[in-house]
């Protein structure tokens, strides 16, 4: 007996609550659209709209430079470097 996987409805979470913003000044939301490491994940993924992705991507790198949001894991406080 096989169980076919439906997948939830992906639904873009800015066009879904207006009042959210989608400012670099929030690193706590932007922070759920990179991973660990520090890459941007896909909308795909994600499932927000092109044009919310398209804005998401600038707030993210201009959080990145005002140093709200790490670039790397290296860079990150939850990451200890090894000593040798």
């Amino acid at each position: 007996m096989a169980f076919k996987f439906t997948p939830r409805k992906k639904f873009c979470r800015f066009c879904a609550d207006k009042n959210l913003p989608l400012n670099y000044k929030k690193p706590d939301i932007l922070d759920d659209f990179i991973t660990e490491r520090g890459k941007i994940i896909a909308r795909r993924i994600t499932g927000t709209c092109a044009k919310h992705q398209r804005k998401l991507t600038t707030e993210i790198k201009r959080s990145r430079q005002m140093a709200l949001l790490y670039y790397t894991a290296v860079h990150s406080t939850d990451v200890k470097k090894k000593t040798v």
